[in-house]
């Protein structure tokens, strides 16, 4: 079983031959059991307290593998304009959700309270599959791995 003890970053110059396709929950673990898109069993053990994102590589000995967001059940909240976006925003993130944002859209993971929450502020929603990439928040400093 491979072993991958070091993230080294979004790095263009290095050619990962491994793919892992990990979801939110996945990328925000560090130590886990997993398996990578070819099949084979792997091991994470990365330094505590690493959020994993889109482009990372990983080593493990000689071999390296690049980190995919999967796609996955979420729930798209679509705002008529930007004021009740706002108020979406405000009310969701009161209550701790983990947040996706785009232009006059949100993003959450399927819960029902979130869902009526949202309806009941004029949002328009949309059961999908599509990567969850949520706001680091407020203390989420930048992505560093020297």
């Amino acid at each position: 079983m491979l072993e991958f003890t070091e993230n080294l970053g979004n790095r263009d110059d290095l050619q990962p031959t491994e793919r892992l396709t990990l979801a939110y929950e996945q990328r925000g673990k560090c130590r886990q059991r997993l398996r990578l898109d070819s099949g084979q069993e792997a091991g994470l053990f990365l330094q505590r307290g690493q959020v994993l994102r889109e482009g990372d590589v990983l080593r493990a000995g000689e071999t390296l593998a690049v980190v995919h967001n999967a796609q996955e059940p979420v729930v798209t909240a679509v705002a008529p304009n930007w004021e009740t976006l706002a108020r979406a925003c405000y009310h969701l993130g009161n209550r701790h959700a983990p947040l996706q944002l785009g232009h006059k859209w949100l993003r959450f993971t399927p819960d029902h309270v979130l869902e009526e929450l949202a309806e009941s502020l004029g949002l328009r929603l949309r059961r999908e599959n599509a990567a969850f990439v949520p706001e680091g928040g407020a203390y989420d400093g930048p992505h560093s791995h020297a």
